[in-house]
C-alpha cells in the first residue's frame, strides 16, 4: 500500500527541485514507475482559439525534453473537447482515465498525430479561474493498464502539477520576452547609432557651440531642453547626450508628444493596469517605466496637453509614477530630455504651457541653429547623406558630385533644414542614376520670404542696370562699336575692355560686327 502523503511529498520535491520543467518531469517519471504503470508523461495546453493541443514538455525513463508542438484537432475531436471542457469546468473531475484509446476521439487523434503506439491514459485536468488550461497526461503502453487505485493516487498530484505548469508557461514567456527584448534592444541601439552616427556632422563648425554644451551636460543627470526649428536634428543631439552619458547602456525611449491622441497620452506615458478602462485587456508599462535606468526623449513637448503637463511635472519633481487604475507608486531613475520647435515662453504667457513645468525643463537649454545659419556644414552633410543614402538604396557605387553643384545648395535658404537636405540628396540619387549629382533643378524655387523692401531694392537694381546699359550703348555708338585700343569704348569709359565685354554680355548688349573692336 502506497503512503499518499509520502507519494505527494516526493513528487512535489522532484518537480520543484528543477527550474527546467523537462528535468522535473524526468525525475517524476522515474519515481512514478515504482508505483504506477508509466512509460511517458506529457504537459499539454489546449489552445481553444485555434482548436489545437500544444505539447509543452514530455519525459520518459531516458530523458525529459521541452516541446512546442501544436497538434490540430479533427472535427470529431474538437466536438468531444468542447463537451469535455464544459463538463470539466462545471463539474470538475480530479482525473480522467482512458484505457481504450480507440474509443476516445481525442486520445485516438493525438496518439496518431504524435505517431505514438496505443496507450492507456491518466490525465489530470488543470482548470484556471473556471477555464480549462490543459492537462498532465500519464501514458502506459497497451490497453487496460490503469485501475481506480492508480487513478486515485495520481489525482493527489493535481496541485504540484498545476504549479509546475503555471511556472513552465511563465518561464517560457519570460524567456521569449527576454529574447525579443534583446533583439529589439540590439536593433534599436543600432538604429539610433545609424541615425546619429558615430560623430555629429558639423561638430567642429556650425554646431561647435552646441557640442560644447552637450559635453558640459551629458555626464550629469540634469534635464535638457533642446530648441530649434523642425528638421534641425534635435533627435540626433538627444541621442548624442544619451550615448555620451553614464546611462548609455540603458534604454533610450523616444516619445513624439504631438503624435499621440489626447485620450491615449496617459496610457502611453504612464501605462495602465488590466481592466483600468475598456480595452485594457492586460497590464501595460508606459514609456516612462520603459525608460527606467536610461533616458526618455520627449519630442514636441509643446504639443503636450495641459492635463498631461501636470503629471509630467510630478515625474520631474518626485521621479515617481502610477499606472492608470493602479495604486502602486513606481519609483524611476530616468533622465528627461525635451525638445520643441515652438516658443515655450510665449506659450506660457498665453496660458498654453505651464509656467512651473517650463522652469523645471529649462534647466539647461540648448538651441540648435537652422541650416541657413551654418552653411559651412553643407558640404560635409552632403557627403554624409550621399554615402548613407547610397547604401540604403543599394547602389553599386557612391555617386560623385557634378562640378559646381554644391553652389546651389550653399545659396538656398533650407526652410526644412537638415531633414530637407537629406530628402533632397535622396531625390537627386533617384533622378540622376549613374550620373554626377546636380541640384540646380531641385532648389530652383525661391525660399526667401519676399517683402516690400526686397521688391523695392530689386526695382532700384533693375533701374540702375537700365541706366548703365543705356550709357554703354551710347558710348559704343560714338566709337562705332570699337571696344579695344585708343578711342575705344573701354578707354572712354575708363574700364578694362575685357571687363566691359563681360558687362555687355550680362546686360544683353550685342557686339557689333562692323569696324575694328
Amino acid at each position: 500500500m502506497v503512503d499518499e502523503n509520502e507519494f505527494f511529498r516526493n513528487i512535489t520535491l522532484k518537480l520543484c527541485g528543477h527550474l527546467e520543467i523537462e528535468k522535473g518531469l524526468h525525475a517524476c517519471i522515474k519515481y512514478l514507475t515504482q508505483h504506477l504503470p508509466a512509460d511517458a508523461i506529457y504537459l499539454e495546453k489546449y489552445e481553444e482559439d485555434v482548436g489545437a493541443m500544444r505539447y509543452i514538455a514530455r519525459a520518459d525513463s531516458e530523458k525529459g525534453e521541452l516541446m512546442s508542438i501544436l497538434v490540430p484537432m479533427s472535427a470529431e475531436a474538437k466536438a468531444k473537447a468542447a463537451s469535455d471542457m464544459k463538463e470539466i469546468t462545471t463539474n470538475p473531475r480530479p482525473v480522467i482515465m482512458i484505457n481504450r484509446p480507440d474509443e476516445d476521439p481525442i486520445t485516438r487523434h493525438l496518439l496518431k498525430a504524435l505517431d505514438k503506439p496505443q496507450s492507456s491514459i491518466l490525465g489530470i485536468p488543470l482548470v484556471v479561474e473556471g477555464q480549462f488550461a490543459g492537462a498532465v497526461i500519464l501514458a502506459a503502453l497497451g490497453n487496460d493498464r490503469f485501475n481506480d487505485e492508480h487513478a486515485n493516487l495520481f489525482a493527489t498530484l493535481k496541485e504540484p502539477f498545476f504549479v509546475a505548469m503555471s511556472n513552465a508557461l511563465k518561464h517560457r514567456e519570460v524567456l521569449k520576452l527576454k529574447d525579443l527584448l534583446a533583439d529589439d534592444n540590439q536593433y534599436l541601439q543600432g538604429e539610433l547609432r545609424r541615425i546619429s552616427g558615430d560623430e555629429i556632422v558639423g561638430a567642429n563648425f556650425g554646431l561647435k557651440q552646441v557640442m560644447y554644451k552637450v559635453q558640459q551636460v551629458a555626464a550629469l543627470g540634469s534635464p535638457v531642453l533642446l530648441m530649434g526649428e523642425t528638421g534641425t536634428g534635435k533627435d540626433v543631439i538627444a541621442n548624442m547626450i544619451h550615448f555620451s552619458s553614464a546611462r548609455s547602456d540603458g534604454p533610450f525611449v523616444s516619445v513624439n508628444c504631438g503624435a499621440i491622441p489626447d485620450t491615449l497620452i496617459d496610457s502611453e506615458l504612464f501605462g495602465h493596469e488590466k481592466g483600468a478602462f475598456t480595452g485594457a485587456l492586460s497590464q501595460k508599462r508606459g514609456r516612462f517605466e520603459r525608460a527606467n535606468k536610461g533616458t526618455i526623449f520627449l519630442d514636441e513637448i509643446g504639443e503636450l496637453p495641459l492635463a498631461a503637463q501636470v503629471r509630467l511635472l510630478r515625474v520631474l519633481q518626485s521621479r515617481e509614477i502610477e499606472r492608470i487604475g493602479g495604486a502602486e507608486t513606481i519609483s524611476l531613475d530616468i533622465r528627461i530630455i525635451a525638445a520643441t520647435n515652438r516658443n515655450l515662453e510665449e506659450m506660457v504667457k498665453n496660458k498654453l504651457f505651464r509656467e512651473d513645468l517650463w522652469f523645471r525643463l529649462n534647466v539647461f537649454p540648448i538651441t540648435i541653429p537652422p541650416l541657413r545659419d551654418r552653411t559651412s556644414d553643407i558640404p560635409a552633410l552632403v557627403r554624409h547623406f550621399i554615402e548613407r543614402k547610397a547604401k540604403e538604396l543599394k547602389l553599386s557605387e557612391t555617386p560623385e558630385l557634378a562640378p559646381g553643384s554644391i553652389n546651389a545648395l550653399m545659396s538656398y535658404q533650407w526652410p526644412g533644414n537638415v531633414r530637407e537636405l537629406e530628402n533632397l540628396i535622396e531625390r537627386s540619387l533617384i533622378l540622376h542614376r549613374g550620373e554626377p549629382l546636380q541640384f540646380e533643378d531641385l532648389v530652383s524655387l525661391p525660399s526667401k520670404k519676399v517683402d516690400i523692401k526686397t521688391i523695392a531694392l530689386e526695382e532700384k537694381t533693375v533701374e540702375l542696370d537700365a541706366l548703365v546699359k543705356s550709357h554703354i550703348q551710347s558710348v559704343l555708338e560714338k566709337t562705332n562699336g570699337k571696344i579695344h585700343g585708343p578711342g575705344g569704348a573701354g578707354e572712354l569709359l575708363g574700364v578694362n575692355p575685357n571687363t566691359l565685354r563681360y558687362k555687355m554680355k550680362k546686360l544683353g548688349i550685342p557686339f557689333q560686327k562692323k569696324g575694328k573692336r
